[in-house]
């Protein structure tokens, strides 16, 4: 069966490219199909559908939206931003999510090493040739090392999740919105209006966002020098900002360049999201791909976290 997707990728795009190709249409055939129901038979981020899943996730996101604050965030990222809490390579990163399952993910309950392996296996049967996609689907997820001891074993809500912009105010289609009212910026006049602390335009590189896996996996990515084009640092920093690249909210926050890398990262979300499900990869047969990838696209093998 064949499939039309409005992609912007082409397979002529380099590490260097900062910005995006023009749409063109792409035939896929056999490719990645979007399953009807996720791993437990719902709707996919259905956030109200009675599930031994649903309790979680929603208590998850009430202690989330309380506790992200503005100076919050701020604390944290000036820690974390320091890439002190170890030294390791990318698989070491991938073989310590073996110990998690992400509480805020209504979708899936198994270790975050088989989500990797599904999304970038997706994307490699649909663009076999962008391998850069390849390899940005593997480690997009990998900065929910913060949940290890040794990153400082931080509490699930300061990692997993969906986003959002803190320093402005709260876009009712955040997931389970009504908790931001328990948060104290929520009632402060500096952080309440639309735009806040930022200006129109002013760019996503310079908005603060809730603190988690996205935002740091980007810092470790660009502080290590790897040579991943910017749309796949893009996809990276802000895989989980549904609020913006499924409900278009914020966009008032976003510059040009923001514009051209959020098209890469709507086609990237498809495999992000509907990938989810209890078929596991076969890790052995395809770790040496994803190996010379990584030492494609890394200058050193041991990075600094």
């Amino acid at each position: 069966m064949s499939i039309v997707i409005e992609d912007p990728l082409t397979e002529s795009a380099t590490v260097e490219s900062k910005t995006q190709a023009e749409p063109k249409e792409l035939q896929l055939d056999g490719g990645f199909v979007v399953p009807e129901a996720n791993a437990f038979g719902h709707t996919f981020r259905d956030y109200d559908v009675e599930s031994e899943r649903q309790k979680t996730v929603e208590e998850f996101y009430r202690v989330n939206h309380i506790n992200q604050t503005y100076d919050y965030v701020k604390k944290l990222r000036e820690d974390y931003e320091k890439l002190e809490k170890r030294e390791m390579s990318i698989w070491e990163g991938i073989e310590l999510l073996n110990e998690f399952i992400d509480d805020s993910d209504p979708d899936l309950d198994m270790p975050q090493i088989e989500h990797l392996l599904q999304t970038a296996e997706a994307i490699r049967k649909d663009y076999p040739n962008v391998d850069w996609l390849h390899l940005t689907g593997l480690i997009h997820d990998l900065g929910k090392v913060l949940l290890h001891p040794d990153f400082g074993g931080l509490p699930q809500w300061a990692v997993v999740g969906d986003t959002f912009p803190v320093g402005c105010a709260y876009d009712e289609s955040n997931v389970h919105f009504k908790y931001f009212k328990g948060n104290p910026d929520y009632s402060n006049p500096k952080y309440n209006t639309k735009l806040g602390v930022y200006s129109e335009g002013c760019g996503l590189n310079n908005v603060s966002m809730s603190f988690g896996h996205d935002d740091y996996m980007y810092l470790v990515a660009k502080e290590n020098k790897c040579t991943l084009p910017s749309a796949a640092l893009f996809i990276i920093r802000y895989h989980s900002f549904y609020p913006l690249h499924k409900h278009g909210a914020y966009k008032y926050l976003m510059n040009e360049e923001d514009e051209e890398n959020l098209k890469w990262l709507h086609i990237f979300n498809k495999y992000d999201l509907y990938s989810k499900s209890n078929i596991k990869i076969d890790v052995e047969e395809v770790k040496p791909y994803y190996l010379s990838l990584i030492k494609k696209y890394f200058p050193e093998t041991i990075l600094k976290w």
